[in-house]
């Protein structure tokens, strides 16, 4: 039985698999016209206010959502972007799925061995710990 998906949202984090990933998003979403929300999330230090405005973060985060922005483009559907300060990304992206009620959350990440263990990352172990909704991990490819 395929659930019906009526919102899905992609953390990008400006790796390799970003395009896969918002381009898998959007081939989802079209079977049921599903919006797609693509994030990018600042990550500002605790000894900084967390509306602090690092321009060279921004600059970086702004490139990436315009990058989701075209592999949409090039998916041929259009997505709604966002760029969000916070203290954890893991955390971030679990409120936005609930602030949004998204029903699915698709999350890129890299293939790195810690001690011959593959490794996630923080944010992931967090969203799927936590998130409301479905979660999705897309690994990217062995280099």
């Amino acid at each position: 039985m395929m659930m019906e998906i009526k919102s899905i949202l992609v953390p990008t984090n400006g790796g390799g698999a970003d395009e896969e990933v918002i381009k898998l998003a959007c081939s989802l979403a079209r079977r049921s016209k599903a919006k797609v929300y693509a994030v990018y999330i600042i990550e500002v230090e605790r000894s900084l206010s967390l509306d602090t405005q690092v321009d060279s973060d921004t600059k970086k985060a702004e490139k990436i959502l315009t990058q989701a922005e075209d592999a949409a483009a090039d998916a041929d559907y259009e997505i709604e972007t966002d760029l969000l300060q916070a203290r954890d990304a893991g955390p971030a992206i679990v409120n936005e799925a609930v602030e949004r009620g998204v029903d699915l959350i698709i999350m890129a990440t890299t293939y790195e061995k810690a001690h011959g263990v593959p490794e996630l990352g923080k944010a992931v172990y967090y969203v799927l710990k936590e998130a409301p909704c479905r979660v999705l991990v897309y690994r990217d490819s062995i280099s």
